[in-house]
């Protein structure tokens, strides 16, 4: 299955006790139309108040349904802010996370003077001017296979901080900056580093080579502020043709979504 979901209720993906989260919604709605309980497994794993537009999940189960009874039966039993957009069969090698070869997300930032009602829990809010091309010029120095240690949570636990990011672009559209970005692999809070990197940057309060000088550190202790999770989104996840599933969105219009 695809999902989209606005994380800004839940305590993340993954199960936890005594809190809502995006995984149990799904397990339990899905439990419902298998008529069993079921484990479910994402393609990746996003943190509180962030959001996806593309999370791909899979699933076991031992009863038959068409695809749209999948779809329209989950989704008759979710809340309003988790959605399943379409269900596939799969083989049984097919895995939601370590089948994946590709993973893209998206960080929205609202530069103007005063915060916006409309715009909470979506996107970052900063009252301070960002220089657009400050920031490109700094984020094309990510681009490319590196250690992403200083841009990785102190708690992360990949096995190797190396990762290929394939893609950086930003772009502006009246209030809002979007940036967007896609790897062969995310580190725990690496688009949020990154973004926090960027926007220091892109405030003139950090040299544009600073990214640069970040990867040859290797050392998160001096890789700044983590950005709010509110701006946050997975938009998409690459798996081998093989797997014949319906091909990723391109996320949406040029505004947002």
């Amino acid at each position: 299955m695809q999902v989209e979901y606005d994380g800004s209720a839940y305590s993340g993906w993954q199960v936890q006790h005594h809190a809502d989260t995006v995984q149990a919604r799904l397990e339990a709605a899905i439990a419902q139309v298998a008529a069993s309980p079921v484990r479910v497994h994402c393609a990746g794993r996003t943190d509180a108040g962030v959001h996806a537009l593309g999370q791909v999940i899979h699933f076991d189960a031992q009863a038959r349904r068409s695809p749209r009874g999948w779809v329209l039966g989950t989704n008759s039993n979710l809340p309003a802010d988790i959605a399943v957009r379409w269900a596939v069969p799969v083989p049984a090698d097919f895995h939601a996370r370590f089948s994946a070869t590709g993973r893209h997300y998206r960080y929205l930032i609202l530069c103007r003077p005063t915060r916006s009602a409309l715009w909470r829990g979506r996107a970052v809010w900063t009252h301070r001017p960002l220089d657009l091309a400050r920031m490109r010029t700094a984020g094309a120095l990510l681009v490319g296979r590196h250690d992403f240690t200083s841009f990785r949570a102190l708690a992360c636990q990949a096995k190797s901080p190396v990762r290929t990011l394939r893609y950086l672009h930003l772009a502006r559209q009246d209030e809002l900056i979007r940036l967007e970005v896609g790897a062969d692999g995310f580190l725990h809070h690496m688009v949020r580093n990154i973004a926090g990197v960027l926007m220091t940057i892109g405030r003139g309060e950090a040299p544009v080579d600073w990214t640069a000088e970040l990867l040859a550190l290797r050392d998160r202790a001096r890789g700044g502020v983590t950005a709010p999770p509110d701006g946050l989104y997975l938009t998409g996840v690459d798996y081998p043709e093989h797997f014949d599933l319906p091909s990723r969105d391109d996320a949406g219009s040029p505004l947002v979504l």
